[in-house]
């Protein structure tokens, strides 16, 4: 009876650090005498002492900081580039078997794109584009990792650093496309004011009276001030009309 009770409490020794727990997040990759036997699903799961041993992997979204990276252009200038990677494990037995260290690898896979990829492009396209050329690393770096079980949701660009002296020249030309639309703002603004001018001296002058009586009004819209000292001048027309009445 006493070796009964003890290959009982043994058993249930055995079965007690056997127990492995698989959180929800998690999906547990199972070897036994060092081959692949499975996937453990979340919850308790037993793993036999000695024979098998298991790896957990997170299936989370991850996000990975690129560090700096120095580049040089299409039109060679040197810049230097940021990101960051939002990814997830897809397939935990491929995450373990088919690589290392997964973080590690996709990390340095994305420093090399980004690279190659900002040399592929000028300066204003770096700058204009930067949304399109962060979907070419993710679309470049997702379909390299499809095969180690992870998927790329997106990549942000979240920085763009240029030399000293070419930030001076990009303000500098930022501030002459300035001018240079507040002079066709001007000239434009000129170019419709005369057109309005001169249509008005159209009109005017196709009325007869019409002048006089502009004229007038003008005259009383300055007499409202007392202030102002009009200075009248009499059109030669009314003096050349005035010559005529004393002949008569």
């Amino acid at each position: 009876m006493y070796i009964l009770w003890t290959v009982l409490a043994v058993a249930a020794l055995i079965v007690l650090i056997s127990i492995r727990q698989v959180n929800q997040y998690e999906r547990g990759v199972r070897f036994t005498f060092g081959k692949y036997t499975g996937i453990m699903e979340p919850g308790w799961r037993l793993i036999w002492p000695i024979i098998q041993f298991h790896k957990k992997v997170d299936m989370r979204m991850k996000a990975v900081d690129v560090p700096d990276q120095k580049a040089i252009t299409r039109d060679n200038v040197s810049v230097n580039v940021n990101a960051v990677i939002y990814y997830s494990v897809f397939s935990a037995e491929a995450a373990v078997l088919q690589i290392e260290d997964f973080m590690y690898a996709i990390s340095q896979y994305a420093q090399t794109t980004m690279r190659n990829i900002v040399g592929e492009v000028t300066l204003d396209e770096l700058l204009a584009s930067r949304d399109k050329i962060a979907d070419r690393i993710k679309e470049i770096v997702d379909k390299e990792t499809t095969a180690w079980g992870l998927k790329v949701h997106n990549v942000e660009l979240k920085d763009v650093s240029l030399p000293e002296n070419m930030e001076r020249t990009i303000a500098k030309q930022a501030e002459a496309e300035r001018e240079k639309r507040a002079v066709i703002i001007t000239s434009e603004g000129e170019l419709a004011a005369s057109q309005n001018m001169a249509e008005a001296a159209r009109v005017l002058s196709a009325s007869p009276g019409a002048l006089h009586l502009r004229t007038l009004q003008s005259i009383n819209d300055i007499s409202s001030d007392q202030s102002n000292t009009v200075v009248f001048t009499v059109p030669m027309e009314l003096l050349k009309a005035l010559e005529g009445f004393k002949k008569e």
